[in-house]
C-alpha cells in the first residue's frame, strides 16, 4: 500500500499532463491564433510545441532527439528504482511526495517524446522516424515580457524573445517538487540523519549487549 500511495501520485500527475495536453492539442489553434487570454496579458494559455529540451534547446545531431528521449527513458527507470528505494528506506514523506511528482513529470513528457510523432503527428519534418520524435506540447504561457532584443546583444541579439517559457502540467509538476526540495532540503536529510544515527545506535546497543551476555556466559562456563 505505501508503495502505490506515492507511486499513485506520479500516475495522477501523468494522467492530468496527458489529458490537458490532448484537450489542448484537439480543442484549440496553434500558436497566437489560439491564444486564451486567462488573466489579461500575464497569463495566457498558447498551445505551442517543444522539439527539444527544456527553453526549446536541442541537440545538434540528426539523431540528438533520439539520443534525448533515450536518456529520458534511462532517467525515467533511474528515477523510479531511487522512489522505490526511499520508500523502503522511509524517508521524509514530503520529500517521497516531490520525487513522486518529478518522477510523474517526467514520464508525462516523455510520452510526448515516444509517442505523439506517431499518435499526433507532429514530429519534425525531417524527422528519421515519428518514434521517438515527437514534440511536447506547451501551454501555459506566463508572459513578464515580450518583443524583439536590440541587435548590439550578445547571442539573442535581433530575435524576438519572450522572457518566460511556456510549460505544461509535467514541467510545473518537476519544478515544484524540485523547488520543495531545494527549499526544505534541510529538514528532509537531518531528519533522515536523525533517523540513522538513532537505528544505528540502536544497533550498537544490541551488540554490546550480545558482547556483554557472551562474556557473562564464558565467565559462567569457567
Amino acid at each position: 500500500m505505501k508503495y502505490f500511495k506515492y507511486f499513485g501520485i506520479a500516475l495522477l500527475v501523468i494522467l492530468i499532463d496527458q489529458a490537458v495536453k490532448l484537450m489542448v492539442h484537439y480543442q484549440m489553434d496553434f500558436g497566437t491564433p489560439g491564444q486564451i487570454k486567462v488573466i489579461g496579458d500575464w497569463f495566457k494559455l498558447h498551445y505551442t510545441t517543444n522539439p527539444g529540451m527544456a527553453f526549446g534547446m536541442q541537440l545538434g545531431s540528426e539523431y540528438g532527439k533520439l539520443i534525448l528521449t533515450s536518456f529520458r527513458l534511462v532517467a525515467m527507470f533511474g528515477i523510479g528504482y531511487y522512489l522505490y528505494y526511499i520508500i523502503k528506506k522511509k524517508m521524509h514523506p514530503a520529500y517521497i511526495v516531490c520525487i513522486s511528482m518529478i518522477l510523474g513529470g517526467a514520464i508525462g513528457n516523455l510520452i510526448d517524446s515516444i509517442f505523439y510523432g506517431v499518435w499526433l503527428n507532429n514530429a519534425p519534418y525531417n524527422a528519421p522516424s515519428p518514434w521517438f520524435h515527437g514534440q511536447v506540447i506547451d501551454m501555459f504561457y506566463i508572459d513578464i515580457w515580450e518583443g524583439y532584443l536590440p541587435e548590439w546583444m550578445p547571442f539573442f541579439g535581433g530575435s524576438y524573445t519572450a522572457l518566460w517559457p511556456i510549460f505544461n502540467i509535467a514541467d510545473a509538476s518537476i519544478f515544484v517538487g524540485v523547488a520543495i526540495i531545494l527549499i526544505f532540503q534541510n529538514k528532509f536529510f537531518k531528519e533522515n540523519e536523525e533517523k540513522k544515527t538513532i537505528e544505528e545506535e540502536e544497533v550498537d546497543e544490541i551488540q554490546k549487549q550480545f558482547i556483554e551476555g557472551e562474556e557473562k556466559t564464558s565467565t559462567s562456563n569457567q
